[in-house]
């Protein structure tokens, strides 16, 4: 065979060869090689790796951050992450969504080594001008906001830790929390910053005159005052004789109250004492003020005697900001800034998003517990502490989880007492959390604040907006959440505009005693029907209203409307 010959018969070998392996590589590999579900292989990433980095230029790649860390634009950064990039890339940066489980190739994770290895410019550079062949878009935002973004990456540990309350970080530690923030209660997700202390709300008052001035104003911010420097908070005559007023003006350190009733303390050494006379406001007349055994838990752990029942233990830790057990001090009197936004020094010092709280941003257990931990009955889990026994979360404050330090007063199903009816509804007032967390709307995420404004309102209790309007918000007539009719007058089967008409009279009865016969509204959202007033006692909107009338009445007149179900009913 000549050379030509065996050149020839060479390369049809290796044609027949390469040919049976082009479609030997057909087989095991074209079918299925647009599906974005396989995991792409190592070699495909390191080789895409090394060309994505070896494509951005070189005077883009050595570009550093013209922003530095600057924490507003970390903040800034933050927003623009949550908007554009949070749906791919997760809260955190990992990835882990419903869109990016199902791109090819997968989002990073933005915390991993690789990219934590960019320099500033070649992150800056992928996310002007997008990533080929990816679900990585080019942005078309100013550089400021680009940078931003940047600026955000590097920080994202810090910023983004909304990790499960008992596991993730406080405040701003980037590394597994320490014990002993752990043994003193799990974080929650929040911007608490660790080592911020509390500078009281005049604080916060250069930033936020509007929302200062209109909550200075509210019965939040002026629960406890002093007389002598609002001589006016004093609402009875103390001039006038009644045997029940066995002090003076002089006596009255602090005034408590001024809607329902008005308590008044006085000061023996550093503790206070709530006198025992307290002036019913309602009905204008003075009522003995003393707290009975068989009443709250702990009446039989103290001795009868007002004065031998400090406030520090049994009041102060709600109606104040930071009460200090041990010196029996506050940074302020009354539910200021701080007891729903955390400790505020960082914040004023370098106000950012990013170092303080704010409960809205919050989960809902967490967003909501901002305010059960004063509007709920319970007790601490380690009652006696030193000695004494506490009637609010001791220990507790924003960034922590209340859970580890309040536990809601237990009810037995059937049993009426002084904290719950038979079904467990509140029997009395400041029990609004252990009502809430048992309802529908809590579990869906609806929040104390989504209907309440905590920095005031012109409306009674501080609702956002006019009542009746909250719940419309979300309840209209042939709407999915209801009610199933045509018109919010064949729901409730009353005139428009009357008061049987209101949601909150069917939903929201007052039932709840405050005092003497002024009750305030349950929150449970629960319609009580009479045949459960029947069989457990516990009063139906029907006949708070219709007093003059029985609840076999109520009964009759429920079965008439069509819209209901009878075995709803309880026929």
């Amino acid at each position: 065979m000549s050379h030509r010959q065996r050149i020839a018969v060479v390369l049809l070998v290796a044609i027949v060869v390469a040919m049976a392996a082009a479609g030997a590589l057909w087989r095991s590999m074209l079918p299925g090689l647009s599906s974005a579900r396989r995991e792409p292989p190592a070699v495909e990433v390191a080789i895409a790796t090394w060309l994505l980095r070896a494509s951005v230029p070189q005077q883009d790649k050595a570009q550093a951050n013209p922003l530095g860390a600057d924490p507003a634009d970390i903040t800034a950064g933050q927003e623009i992450f949550k908007q554009k990039c949070e749906i791919c890339h997760g809260y955190d940066g990992s990835g882990r969504t419903e869109i990016g489980s199902g791109e090819y190739p997968r989002p990073p994770a933005l915390r991993a080594l690789n990219i934590t290895s960019l320099t500033d410019g070649e992150l800056f550079y992928y996310i002007r001008n997008g990533i080929r062949n990816t679900g990585m878009p080019a942005w078309n935002m100013p550089d400021r906001q680009l940078w931003q973004v940047v600026a955000y990456l590097r920080h994202l540990p810090q910023v983004a830790a909304l990790m499960p309350p008992t596991t993730g970080p406080t405040g701003l530690l980037t590394q597994a929390e320490p014990p002993a923030a752990r043994m003193t209660g799990g974080a929650m997700p929040g911007n608490a910053v660790i080592g911020a202390h509390y500078v009281g709300s005049a604080a916060c008052k250069t930033c936020h005159l509007a929302i200062y001035d209109r909550w200075r104003q509210t019965r939040m911010a002026n629960v406890v005052r002093d007389p002598r420097a609002h001589p006016e908070a004093i609402i009875p005559d103390l001039s006038k004789p009644n045997p029940l007023v066995q002090f003076t003006k002089d006596d009255i350190a602090l005034v408590y109250g001024s809607k329902w009733k008005q308590r008044y303390f006085k000061k023996v050494g550093d503790d206070y004492f709530v006198l025992p006379a307290m002036w019913d406001i309602y009905h204008r007349v003075w009522r003995k003020s003393v707290v009975e055994i068989g009443e709250d838990w702990w009446a039989s752990l103290y001795p009868p005697d007002n004065m031998q029942r400090p406030t520090g233990p049994l009041c102060d830790g709600c109606h104040s900001v930071n009460y200090d057990i041990t010196t029996k001090t506050v940074t302020e009197w009354n539910v200021g800034c701080e007891r729903c936004h955390g400790a505020g020094s960082a914040h004023v010092a370098a106000p950012t998003r990013a170092n303080i709280i704010n409960p809205a941003g919050l989960d809902y257990v967490n967003a909501n517990d901002t305010c059960i931990q004063c509007h709920s009955q319970g007790r601490p889990p380690g009652n006696p502490i030193n000695g004494t026994y506490y009637d609010w979360p001791v220990g507790f404050h924003m960034g922590l989880n209340l859970a580890d330090f309040w536990k809601l007063e237990a009810h037995r199903l059937g049993d009426t007492n002084f904290y719950h009816f038979a079904d467990g509804t509140a029997h009395k007032n400041r029990m609004q959390g252990n009502d809430f967390v048992q309802s529908l709307m809590y579990a869906r995420g609806v929040t104390c604040f989504s209907c309440h404004d905590p920095h005031g309102s012109k409306n009674d209790a501080m609702l956002r907006k006019p009542a009746n309007s909250p719940c419309q918000d979300c309840h209209g007539p042939n709407t999915q959440n209801g009610p199933h009719t045509t018109t919010i007058e064949a729901h409730t089967h009353h005139k428009p505009g009357s008061p049987g008409s209101a949601c909150i009279a069917c939903h929201m009865p007052k039932i709840e005693k405050t005092i003497a016969d002024i009750n305030v509204s349950s929150h449970t959202f629960r319609f009580i029907t009479p045949a459960e007033t029947d069989a457990l006692g516990i009063p139906n909107a029907c006949n708070v209203c219709h007093t003059d009338k029985t609840t076999t009445w109520a009964a009759a007149a429920l079965q008439t409307w069509g819209d209901r179900s009878p075995w709803r009913m309880g026929n």
